[in-house]
Order: structure tokens, then C-alpha cells, then sequence
């Protein structure tokens, strides 16, 4: 079987979010979304629960309509184009497979609704499962596969009508950890050898970062960053995003005219800094540089091997607590009750409101 005869690359849709507001009572689901999702690109949208991530992707599929504001793909306007209209593909967080249909006939379903000839539903019915890897279980039924087997037919069902866009609604959280792992994997390289346009919902931030081109962050209704991986966690836009994406720590420090006090030493602010002279630093544990020092004023309390680093806790003379992350070799010897120097590397810093 050929990709292209799977599903062609010219499916590839670029998406458009414009000013989309919905309220359910007193909710603000969302709060005037503006976001594009680029031609053959798989872009996840993360956040906190309630933050309106699968309200934005059921507007996509046509579940939920907007208050105001339009959904465009390719540059036309689906807002109000009912569901089976929508030439989208879905795969939910529950599998919905027809437990009476086999394999083949689940993925061949939408197939037959829309009358497509016998044969030729068979025939690419059974190309997709051997796409997913498969093809050895076209005649099972869903009890007789696993978890993550009946999520490969529930995804090689949304692509048997060939769309223009795939939809992801969190469809790996039922799974445990190593099937997880596997999967979404194997949905990444499925994604990018169709070259099929993909929203993926998630809450996870291991999941977004590891499968997606570009990461949409949102809180309370609202787009707060949109960025490829890498810029997402190195340089966040807002404090939230650097607390929501990864582990960060919290310094006090004292900010004057674009210049942070924090640990003994002065630091340029890397973008807006708050009104208040008092401010937290926001600091990623790779970034925090700690060495022995017998006479130090800090310890350290806790230490956890992560594999090619070892993870350190480390309580400042203040009583703050300190995670820094170093590499096993660089460790040796920092146990708890050690005495060390904590100090930040010469590059701006990012500051948030102090907390307490």
C-alpha cells in the first residue's frame, strides 16, 4: 500500500480560529480565540482543565457552535456547516468502536454510510489497519484487542474518509504509561508521512511538547502562547506558561529599572517585569549552577537520580527551596547536608509577581 493511496497530500488544510467566544452560563469558555494551524502541521492544544482546549476542537468538528467569531479552513467559513459536513476526522479519548463490528467493519463504517461499493470499503479498510500496524487483526472484534490496538482502529477509522483534518481529543490518557509512549509515537509518524493537518488536544506537557510542531498554551478562554517546543519551554511569553510547561523555580528577588536582585547578583529582566519592587525569579532547574562550598550558607536536602542528571534539592539561608538540575558526574559528592553555592548563569531572567 502507498501513502498517497491511504490518503492524498493535498488534504493538508491550513485552520483558522477568528475571535471565537462562547459562554455556557456564567462560563467563559472562550474569551475571543484568534489561532492558526499551519498546512500538514500537528499543533496541540494545552492547558489546564476548564481552560477551553476541547471547546476550540469541538468548534472545529462542528459539535459546538460559537457565540461570535468564525472557524475557516482553507479560507472558507465552516462556523455553522453541521458536523457531517465538516470533512474532519476524530479520534476521542474513548475509543467508540462498534462492539458487535470487527476491525475492518468499524474502520469501514463511514465508508459504508456514504455508500461507497463493498469492495472497495474493504479494500481500504484493510489498507489502513495496515497502516496502523494492523493487518493481522482485521476480523478481531474490540474485546479482542488492547487498549492501544483499539485505538489504532479508531484512528485508522477517522482517516478512511480521507479529511482534510485530524482531530486528537486527549485519545492516549486511558492508556497506561508504555503503551502511551508507543503510540503516540507511531500517531507522529503516521501525522507527518500523510502530511494531514492536526489539532491534539492534550493536558499533558510531555505529549505536547514530544509530538507537536507548535504547542498553543491556553488559560481562562485565552491563547497565551503559541510557539514550537523548544521556544515554549526556553523562552515562555507569560509567567504562566513558564510555570505550566515544565518544572520552574521561584527566587525572591528585588527588581529596579530592569534588573533583578536574586541570589547575590544582578540580572537583566527578560521582558515585562511587575509594578512591585518585590518579585519572584522564575529559574528552570538545568539553569541553577551549584558547586561544594564548605562554608556556604546553603544545603543541600534531598537529591534523586533521574538517570544522566541527579536532581537537587537545596535550601537557601532564607529557607527557600532550590531545585537544580546537574549531571551525574557533576553531583558526585553533593549529598544531603552538604554545604554549597547556588548561583544563576549572566543572561536574563524572567520575574513574576511575588507569591507570599
Amino acid at each position: 500500500m502507498t501513502l498517497d493511496k491511504a490518503l492524498p497530500r493535498d488534504h493538508a488544510a491550513t485552520v483558522e480560529f477568528q475571535g471565537l467566544r462562547r459562554e455556557f452560563g456564567s462560563t467563559v469558555a472562550l474569551d475571543g480565540l484568534d489561532l492558526t494551524v499551519r498546512p500538514g502541521e500537528l499543533l496541540a492544544l494545552l492547558g489546564p482543565s476548564g481552560c477551553g482546549k476541547t471547546t476550540a476542537l469541538r468548534m472545529l468538528a462542528g459539535f459546538e457552535h460559537p457565540d461570535s467569531g468564525e472557524v475557516l479552513v482553507d479560507g472558507e467559513d465552516v462556523t455553522r456547516v453541521p458536523a457531517h459536513r465538516r470533512d474532519a476526522g476524530m479520534v476521542f479519548q474513548s475509543y467508540s468502536l462498534f462492539p458487535h463490528l470487527s476491525a475492518l467493519d468499524n474502520v469501514a463504517f463511514g465508508l459504508r454510510m456514504r455508500k461507497v461499493r463493498t469492495a472497495e470499503r474493504r479494500a481500504r479498510a484493510v489498507e489502513l489497519l495496515d497502516l496502523v500496524g494492523l493487518g493481522d487483526k482485521t476480523g478481531r472484534f474490540p474485546h479482542q484487542l488492547s487498549g492501544g490496538q483499539q485505538q489504532r482502529v479508531a484512528l485508522a477509522r477517522a482517516l478512511a474518509l480521507r479529511p482534510r483534518v485530524l482531530l486528537l481529543d486527549e485519545p492516549l490518557s486511558a492508556l497506561d504509561a508504555k503503551v502511551r509512549l508507543t503510540l503516540r509515537e507511531e500517531i507522529r509518524r503516521l501525522q507527518q508521512e500523510l502530511g494531514i493537518t492536526t489539532l491534539f488536544v492534550t493536558h499533558d506537557q510531555e505529549e505536547a511538547l514530544s509530538m507537536a510542531d507548535r504547542v498553543a498554551v491556553m488559560r481562562a478562554g485565552r491563547l497565551e502562547q503559541c510557539a514550537a517546543p523548544a521556544e515554549l519551554y526556553g523562552r515562555p511569553a507569560t509567567p504562566f506558561v513558564a510555570e505550566f510547561v515544565g518544572t520552574m523555580n521561584r527566587l525572591p528577588g528585588r527588581h529596579t529599572s530592569g534588573v533583578v536582585e536574586v541570589l547575590g547578583q544582578r540580572l537583566p529582566v527578560d521582558g515585562d517585569a511587575p509594578a512591585a519592587a518585590e518579585v519572584d525569579v522564575l529559574v528552570r532547574p538545568e539553569a541553577v549552577q551549584v558547586a561544594a562550598d564548605g562554608e556556604g550558607d546553603a544545603r543541600v536536602v534531598a537529591t534523586a537520580f533521574l538517570g544522566a542528571t541527579v536532581r537537587l534539592t537545596v535550601r537557601l539561608a532564607d529557607g527557600t527551596e532550590v531545585r537544580a538540575d546537574l549531571r551525574a558526574h557533576e553531583a558526585a559528592g553533593l549529598t544531603a547536608g552538604a554545604g554549597v553555592r547556588v548561583s544563576l548563569p549572566q543572561r536574563p531572567v524572567l520575574v513574576a509577581e511575588r507569591t507570599c
